[in-house]
C-alpha cells in the first residue's frame, strides 16, 4: 500500500494534500498496490478533512486525538507508524512542510526503512522507488534510490500539480492510536491566524516579497504589505529583513526559510542572492523591482523594473486601483 499523510488546517485540506495524492497515485499504480490516506487532528478537524479528501483517495484513515491536534511531532510519528504498520504500507508519503521535515526522519527511523527527503519527483524504476531532489542551492538535481522498505518520502510543496477528484467517493475509517506518555510530552502551540486573514505563505498563488532595499520596517509595511493587500497575496521576506527584525521568521523565503512556488512572485527591493532564489525559483511568473540594474534577481525575473520601490509601487498600486 501507498499511504499519504494528508495535511489540513482546521478541517480544510491544504494544497500539499492534493499534490501528495497525485504523487501517491503514480506510485500506487506503478507498484500495483492500493492507495490510502491518513488524516490526523482533533475530532472536528479530522472529520471534515477526511470527508473532503475521500473524494480523492479510495480509503481515508482518520485518527482523532487531542495529542494530534496539538501538533506534537512525537504524537504524529506514533500515529503514522502505527497506521502504516497495520495496513502494510510499502511507501509513506507526506509533504516536506516544517512538520513533515521533522516527522519524516522519525518515521523512517522507527521503520528501519529508507528516507527520500524534500523530493521534487518520485517514481518506480525496476521495482525500486527513485526520487529527484534539488541540491547545491537548487542549481543541480540529484537522483536518489531507496535501498530498503518501507520508504518514507517527503514531497517538496509545489513539486506536483494538485490531483483531481476521483470518479467514486472513497471510504472513511476511524483508527485508534495507542499513545504512550512520552508521545504527549511535547506540544506545539496552535498557530495564530494570519494577519488580516491573509492566505498562508505556502498555500498562496500570489506572493509579494520585500528585501532590505526597502530601507526600514515602515517602508516594508507601506509598500510590500500594502501591495499584498491589493493583490490578496501572501507576504514574504528575505533573511536580511528577518535578521533586521522588520518581519517574523515565518515569512522568510530562501535556503534557511520556506520554499514557495506561487503562480506570481513579486520581489521588491531584494537583490536575488542565490540563497533566496533557492526558495522561490519554481514560481510561475517572477516580477522584480530594484534600482540596481545589475541585481541578480533580474536574471531570473520574467518582468523587471529598474527603479526605486518607493516610487514604483505607489504607481503600480494606483494603476491597480484604476482597474476596479
Amino acid at each position: 500500500m501507498v499511504l499519504i499523510v494528508l495535511d489540513h488546517a482546521a478541517g480544510t485540506p491544504r494544497r500539499t494534500a492534493f499534490e501528495g495524492v497525485r504523487a501517491g497515485r503514480r506510485l500506487a499504480e506503478a507498484l500495483g498496490v492500493p492507495l490510502a490516506g491518513l488524516v490526523l487532528g482533533d475530532a472536528d478537524g479530522a472529520a471534515a478533512a477526511a470527508t473532503a479528501l475521500a473524494a480523492f483517495v479510495p480509503t481515508v484513515y482518520r485518527a482523532a486525538d487531542p495529542a494530534l491536534a496539538a501538533g506534537g511531532h512525537e504524537a504524529r510519528t506514533r500515529a503514522i507508524v502505527d497506521v502504516a504498520r497495520s495496513v502494510g504500507a510499502r511507501v509513506v508519503l507526506m509533504a516536506a512542510s516544517r512538520s513533515g521535515q521533522a516527522v519524516a526522519p522519525r518515521v523512517a527511523l522507527r521503520f528501519g526503512g529508507a528516507l527520500l527527503e524534500d523530493v521534487t519527483d518520485v517514481r518506480v524504476e525496476a521495482g525500486a522507488i527513485v526520487a529527484e531532489r534539488l541540491t547545491y542551492l537548487s542549481r543541480a538535481v540529484a537522483t536518489v534510490r531507496a535501498l530498503a522498505e518501507p520508504v518514507v518520502v517527503s514531497v517538496k510543496p509545489g513539486a506536483f500539480a494538485a490531483a483531481e477528484a476521483s470518479a467514486a467517493m472513497g471510504a472513511v475509517e476511524d483508527v485508534t492510536i495507542a499513545f504512550e506518555e512520552s508521545d504527549r510530552v511535547a506540544q506545539v502551540e496552535p498557530a495564530g491566524r494570519a494577519a488580516r486573514d491573509r492566505v498562508a505563505l505556502e498555500e498562496a498563488d500570489v506572493v509579494v516579497c520585500g528585501g532590505r532595499g526597502l530601507g526600514d520596517a515602515d517602508a516594508f509595511e507601506a509598500h510590500v504589505v500594502g501591495l499584498a493587500d491589493d493583490l490578496g497575496a501572501a507576504v514574504a521576506s528575505t533573511r536580511a529583513v528577518v535578521d533586521a527584525g522588520w518581519r517574523p521568521y515565518a515569512e522568510q523565503v530562501g535556503q534557511t526559510g520556506k520554499s514557495v512556488a506561487p503562480k506570481l512572485y513579486v520581489g521588491l527591493g531584494l537583490s536575488g542572492a542565490v540563497q533566496h532564489l533557492s526558495g522561490m525559483n519554481r514560481s510561475g511568473v517572477i516580477v522584480a523591482v530594484n534600482k540596481d540594474p545589475d541585481a541578480p534577481i533580474f536574471k531570473v525575473a520574467d518582468y523587471g523594473v529598474v527603479g526605486d520601490v518607493r516610487e514604483v509601487v505607489p504607481a503600480l498600486r494606483a494603476a491597480l486601483a484604476a482597474l476596479d
